[in-house]
């Protein structure tokens, strides 16, 4: 696809917002963001390998929940471009962005991204992340936030070259209660990074992000990598005999 053309509007309420294609965690977000009349002047759609595994991989983490509807159908409801690519990561999509110089990128589900894509808008890019910041960094945290007892919740932030940090613009715990399933904590987490960035775009609209930008500090753990099998059959025993640490309720 060419260069897309930016819509009208003042320079400096415009967003680009990146994603796999049709992933969970996008739409879900991309429906908050229009709910509060933020629409990105340009939509980055991924169609990948690699956006169709973690799409099954969402949509099995959150199996048994409401799903938002599709990027394309909320984008041609709001009257948004959607621009594809094959990767976020290669210089087609770099050239994409620099011809329609948003000020803001905002990540709905992405890989991680290169440093000279991350220096490209002049106002920074924002990610939300399903796990508290600094304490659960990396992937599959709701999961690794159960296995260590970890509170489970959801931030946003500006992006560094260093996975999930950057400074803190959001960070909200969300409740789990005994008897929840892990498809639950996972469902919940995503809908929580759709809020934050949500209230986090609203900010940067009304020129108040750097009012609530605060250090994320150091994490007592490593970046969490994927979880693999045997330990996540741990996370599910933890919340079935309900051993988690951090119930709604407990002391």
């Amino acid at each position: 696809m060419g260069a897309p053309h930016p819509r009208g509007g003042s320079d400096s309420g415009r967003f680009a917002f990146l994603v796999m294609q049709e992933h969970p965690y996008g739409c879900e977000m991309l429906e908050q963001l229009l709910s509060r009349g933020l629409s990105p002047d340009l939509i980055v759609e991924e169609e990948s390998g690699v956006a169709a595994e973690e799409r099954s991989k969402f949509l099995d983490r959150i199996a048994g929940h409401r799903l938002a509807p599709s990027i394309a159908s909320q984008a041609a409801r709001a009257g948004v471009e959607i621009a594809t690519v094959p990767a976020h990561t290669d210089e087609h999509c770099l050239e994409l962005l620099e011809a329609s110089s948003p000020r803001l990128l905002v990540l709905g589900g992405t890989r991680i991204l290169r440093d000279r894509m991350l220096s490209s808008p002049p106002d920074g890019v924002l990610n939300s992340h399903p796990g508290l910041l600094p304490e659960c960094r990396g992937s599959a945290s709701p999961a690794w936030s159960v296995y260590h007892d970890i509170p489970v919740g959801s931030s946003c932030h500006l992006c560094t070259p260093g996975i999930d940090e950057g400074d803190l613009v959001g960070r909200r715990e969300v409740p789990v209660r005994r008897g929840d399933r892990y498809e639950d904590i996972c469902y919940r987490t995503l809908v929580m990074a759709g809020t934050l960035m949500g209230e986090a775009l609203e900010a940067w609209t009304n020129g108040r992000l750097e009012e609530i930008r605060s250090p994320q500090g150091e994490s007592p753990h490593p970046t969490f990598r994927n979880m693999p099998d045997e330990l996540l059959a741990v996370v599910h025993r933890k919340l079935r005999e309900e051993t988690y640490r951090h119930y709604v309720g407990s002391s």
